[in-house]
């Protein structure tokens, strides 16, 4: 079984990246194939609403979206993370929620999938529920089902993540509710 690890931050190396990283060596030592998407390292453009995903399973722009999909579609278990940017998630990844709509319109390709959260702030209260939240809604869009820390919505962390125990606890414990959860899946 697979995991897909989607930094939604610009920034290669921050605080989001390592905690996808962090996050993708537990699946990793769980058993599972791992898979790191970076929209730092990807070119997407925005949804034009241009129509031609409502009858076909394509897009119209020519972009990093075409290997993204077919990613996106092998994972067993998506793990989304982003940065806290005015209280919310980066526009990067909202770039990535949006172009998701072929899938979503040519038969729910994410569905049953299992996703989990996460995000990073400038300071412990610092907006990331409200992006979880907003990572979520995308997953409950989709029809994944969504798993969290067994306390809270998923990961929450601040930075300097590499020095937050407190909010890597939250990620380390999401993650292993995302492996966990897959493994139940699996065995039935």
């Amino acid at each position: 079984m697979k995991i897909v690890g989607i930094s939604g931050s610009p920034n290669s190396k921050g605080n989001n990246s390592r905690m996808v990283d962090h996050s993708l060596a537990i699946a990793k030592e769980n058993g599972f194939d791992i898979e790191k998407i970076s929209l730092a390292d990807v070119n997407i453009s925005p949804c034009t609403d241009c129509g031609v995903c409502k009858n076909e399973r394509s897009c119209s722009i020519d972009d990093d979206m075409g290997r993204i999909y077919e990613i996106l579609e092998s994972a067993d278990g998506l793990i989304v993370s982003s940065p806290v940017y005015f209280g919310t998630l980066s526009g990067q990844l909202k770039m990535l929620f949006d172009r998701t709509l072929p899938l979503r319109r040519n038969g729910f390709l994410l569905k049953d999938k299992i996703g989990a959260a996460l995000a990073v702030g400038g300071s412990r209260n610092g907006g990331q529920e409200y992006t979880i939240w907003s990572i979520h809604a995308w997953m409950h869009i989709h029809g994944m089902i969504v798993v969290g820390d067994n306390n809270h919505f998923g990961g929450i962390a601040q930075k300097d993540v590499d020095s937050d125990d407190v909010g890597m606890k939250t990620v380390e414990d999401t993650v292993n509710k995302l492996c966990s959860t897959l493994k139940k899946f699996a065995s039935t």
